[in-house]
């Protein structure tokens, strides 16, 4: 499995919590990194739709940053119900 860990200090969630609760949940291994990864990943999509990008073009843009995940894999990100 992949390593996706971000580096210390970045916080993903800047609008939620704060740089110091991030670190300290990171520390405690309370992130879930994947999570974190497909929250990013929806918000980019949004944000590309929002700015009248195709789906296909806003997912190949997606994939550039994650060159590891195949488009259907961003797809199902993108498109999956949440819970």
């Amino acid at each position: 499995m992949r390593d996706i860990k971000l580096h210390p200090g970045d916080n993903p969630i800047s609008e939620l919590i704060s740089d110091d609760i991030y670190d300290l949940l990171d520390e405690r291994g309370l992130i879930d990194h994947k999570s974190l990864r497909d929250y990013k990943i929806r918000s980019k999509f949004k944000t590309l739709r929002a700015s009248k990008f195709s789906a296909g073009d806003a997912i190949d843009l997606i994939r550039e940053e994650y060159p590891y995940l195949q488009f259907d894999t961003i797809r199902k990100i993108v498109y999956a119900s949440r819970k």
